[in-house]
Order: structure tokens, then C-alpha cells, then sequence
């Protein structure tokens, strides 16, 4: 009698699990974020929607605490840059609901002076992803507990990921072994080795030499 309880229970929630697909998700979050929500799309069956940086909170908030949606997990925190538009950034979260086994997209649109809020206090993982996306594309988030650079240097100048970011960077860190201590200077390509000479033939470096000198002496 037991079994067929729990057999019963079981049946129930995988049932309830698969009524809960891609295509009622998105009509639950349109539904229930109606205002918050200002576009949604189905593609290569992964759900993405759109949300303004004033409504990110609440809609975050909705989609992990709500028992329709139940993502906990944050996966990571993506940036683009195109350059030219009004909001010229945008910033894509991606959350996992392990219990549903759905994965949803959350985009932002931002300018660039244009501050976004922090998901720290929501998702203790979102620290070391925003601040990841401040080094790469300065963009900053408001109530982050420590938002400093995390891939480069404190005192690196620029954003690597922007468009506009020179593909040779502004300046380059290196130990001095004479000064004993780190030190910047504006970046140099050395390219030496580019000097080759097209009409002779490759024969290799010195010490490829040095062994063929040797193996005609013993021959």
C-alpha cells in the first residue's frame, strides 16, 4: 500500500514537472512580470526576455523565490558591447531551475554611465562575475560589496572587451629585474624574429646547425 502512495506521488510530480516546459514558462513569467517583462523570445528552445535595469531586482527576485520558476542557480553573467547604439551594452544573466530542468536568459540594455544593481544579496556567486564584467567593460554596479578588478591589474587603464579598446592595449606590467619591482610601460612589440631573409632557405636555428656540423664530422 505504501509503494503504490508513493508510486502514485511520483507519478504526480514528474507529471506536474513536464507541464512545466519552455513554452508555459514563458507564459507564466509574461503573466505574472506583465509590466517588467518588455519583450520574450523562444530561440534554439532556450527563453530569453528582456527586462529594463530598473526592474533586474525584482524580476531576478520573482524568478528565483517563485515555486513556478525555482531557478537557484546563478550560472554566469555575459556582456556585449555594440558600439554605436544609445544603450550601447547589454548584460545577459543565466539561471538554472535544477527542480524544473529549465535554463532562462534574462537580458538588460545599458548606457554607458549608466549603473546597474548589484545581485549579490540574491546570488552570493553574481560578486566575482560582476565584477569580471566592470573590468572588461566598466560597467558598474551599485551596492557591490568589492567592486574592483579581477582579471587585470588595479591599475590597468581601458576595458579590454570594448570595441573601442586598442588591440595593442596602453600600457604593459612586467617585473624589473633591475628595479626590483613591478613597473608599467606603454607597450612595445618586439618582433625580431619577423626578420627573416625569403631568399635564402630555412635552416633552422643554432643549435640545428651546430648537430648537422656534427653529424657530417662522425659520417
Amino acid at each position: 500500500m505504501e509503494f503504490c502512495n508513493y508510486k502514485k506521488k511520483y507519478e504526480e510530480k514528474v507529471t506536474f514537472k513536464d507541464k512545466m516546459n519552455i513554452n508555459n514558462l514563458e507564459k507564466v513569467i509574461n503573466s505574472e512580470l506583465a509590466s517588467k517583462i518588455t519583450k520574450s523570445d523562444i530561440l534554439n528552445n532556450e527563453l530569453l526576455i528582456e527586462t529594463n535595469v530598473e526592474d533586474l531586482i525584482s524580476v531576478i527576485q520573482f524568478l528565483k523565490s517563485s515555486d513556478k520558476c525555482k531557478f537557484r542557480q546563478l550560472i554566469d553573467i555575459a556582456g556585449v558591447d555594440y558600439l554605436g547604439e544609445e544603450k550601447r551594452f547589454q548584460i545577459i544573466y543565466l539561471l538554472l531551475s535544477h527542480e524544473k530542468n529549465l535554463r532562462v536568459k534574462v537580458l538588460i540594455k545599458v548606457s554607458t554611465d549608466e549603473k546597474v544593481s548589484s545581485l549579490v544579496k540574491i546570488f552570493p556567486s553574481a560578486n566575482w562575475m560582476e565584477r569580471e564584467v566592470f573590468d572588461m567593460y566598466g560597467i558598474k554596479f551599485v551596492n557591490h560589496p568589492d567592486l574592483r578588478r579581477i582579471l587585470t591589474d588595479y591599475n590597468f587603464k581601458g576595458y579590454p572587451l570594448r570595441k573601442d579598446f586598442p588591440l595593442t592595449g596602453f600600457n604593459e606590467v612586467r617585473y624589473s629585474e633591475k628595479e626590483k619591482k613591478i613597473v608599467y610601460e606603454p607597450v612595445k612589440l618586439e618582433q625580431n624574429y619577423r626578420d627573416f631573409d625569403f631568399k635564402s632557405p630555412w635552416e633552422g636555428t643554432k643549435y640545428v646547425k651546430n648537430l648537422n656540423k656534427e653529424i657530417k664530422k662522425n659520417d
